[in-house]
């Protein structure tokens, strides 16, 4: 069965956004865009929510990103897109489709439907979701080396029950950035 991981990048205090939503302090460079080409290659799905679909809508179908990062819009264009939206009627960008409710059992049966992993990308609300029902196989921390104050939490309070977790992997990165690997405990075959 395909996992789906949660693909996030964090501030080292853990906010996914700055207090008026800027994501400005992504620290990204070649390095990570030569690891997000070879994540990309067990992908074959990614999930969004409406704000981080918005935004990735809004840049890479364009020639911007084709000329900038053609590898990685490539695979953005190319792969299928689920966005989680309850305001949002119809998705514009190519292989895109609007989900209105998160319902388990059809993630569960997403999940054994093909080969390659799901990952999932923003979304603060969502994520709890996918966490309140046991959900996400993998948690792909992307830490950056800067201190918010402020913001966005990626684990808020309504995050209300413990989760154990096993250390899967650390991958520094030459940006600065450090990308931790966990699984839960219970999903994790030894």
């Amino acid at each position: 069965m395909r996992k789906i991981i949660l693909s996030v990048m964090v501030s080292l205090d853990g906010f996914i956004e700055g207090p008026n939503k800027e994501i400005d302090w992504h620290n990204w460079n070649d390095d990570m865009d030569e690891y997000m080409s070879a994540f990309f290659k067990g992908v074959d799905t990614i999930i969004l929510g409406r704000v981080a679909y918005e935004l990735m809508a809004d840049y890479w179908p364009t020639s911007a990103a084709e000329s900038e990062n053609p590898l990685i819009a490539h695979k953005m264009n190319k792969l299928t897109k689920l966005v989680y939206s309850k305001t949002l009627s119809k998705a514009e960008w190519r292989n895109a489709r609007i989900i209105n409710e998160l319902k388990k059992d059809e993630l569960l049966k997403l999940k054994q439907e093909a080969e390659k992993d799901i990952v999932i990308f923003g979304g603060a609300e969502m994520v709890q979701s996918f966490i309140q029902y046991n959900l996400i196989d993998e948690f792909r921390l992307i830490v950056n080396p800067v201190i918010l104050g402020k913001g966005k939490l990626l684990f808020d309070k309504n995050t209300d029950r413990r989760m154990n977790l096993k250390f899967l992997n650390c991958i520094p990165k030459k940006s600065g950035n450090v990308i931790l690997c966990y699984g839960l405990t219970e999903n994790i075959k030894s």
